[in-house]
């Protein structure tokens, strides 16, 4: 016996066919999520590694004026846009007075927490439909195949055949639903789970360039203090950072696979 999907859709009842167009609808959703979201994610680690290798020696040398020019041109990926955030704040953390007397990194620290929530927000946009669809579609097609089997018997009850040959089409188009439900349901789930594990990555990628980024901010406002309280004599450029690892800090980041 040959099964032809078309003419079996077509031969549906209409409780079926809309439990069917849910589904179809469900898997587009996912597909169309799953797709958004790694086109996204690939332009931004693209556009990142490019910033980060743009803005590295510049960082070293403390000139965030031009980093926050460099970063307004890459807002497509999600470190500029955590550098520009760091940044702006303590500019203007520096240029405003504070009655809690916080330092300037201090609170640049406490808007880097905040911030750094929004970041994982949205790099988890749309998961929750993969989820959704992923833990739903089987059951929208088991409830497909038991609205189905019912059409199946009442068919035979209003007719009064019976028998295997007179059960099998209508069991069949049933059984269709849950094959849907589960093609539907499968590639939601793996979907889920590769694009989690990305994102996870890049938030780790993200959360240490952060604190690199706060800790060069930290050395910086350190050296000018202590270049202050020097005198006019040294205050004229301040010295490099000694610790090495802020040099490594966004280089690092655009060095790394995956950063987002």
């Amino acid at each position: 016996m040959q099964f032809n999907f078309i003419e079996i859709f077509q031969h549906m009842g209409v409780p079926a066919m809309v439990v069917a167009a849910v589904l179809v609808t469900m898997g587009l959703a996912s597909l169309t999520v799953f797709a958004e979201r790694v086109i996204t994610l690939r332009r931004s680690r693209a556009t990142s590694r490019t910033f980060a290798t743009a803005v590295g020696s510049q960082m070293d040398r403390g000139e965030f004026d031009e980093v926050l020019i460099e970063a307004e041109k890459h807002q497509q990926g999600h470190l500029p846009r955590v550098v520009r955030s760091a940044l702006t704040t303590y500019r203007h953390a520096e240029q405003t007075a504070d009655v809690t007397g916080l330092t300037p990194v201090e609170r640049t620290v406490r808007h880097m927490e905040r911030y750094m929530q929004e970041i994982g927000t949205d790099l988890r946009r749309g998961l929750a439909v993969l989820a959704t669809v992923g833990s739903v579609a089987p059951f929208v097609g088991l409830l497909g195949t038991v609205l189905g089997i019912i059409t199946a018997f009442q068919g035979i009850a209003s007719t009064g055949s019976g028998g295997l040959s007179g059960v099998s089409a209508g069991i069949s188009e049933a059984l269709i639903e849950t094959a849907l439900g589960l093609a539907v349901a499968i590639p939601a789930v793996l979907a889920f789970n590769y694009l989690s594990g990305q994102i996870a990555h890049d938030e780790l990628m993200l959360n240490h360039a952060s604190g690199q980024l706060l800790d060069t901010l930290e050395d910086w406002a350190e050296r000018k203090v202590a270049t202050a309280s020097r005198g006019a004599r040294t205050a004229a450029t301040p010295a490099r950072p000694d610790r090495v690892e802020h040099r490594s800090g966004l280089a690092a980041v655009a060095s790394a696979e995956g950063v987002a």
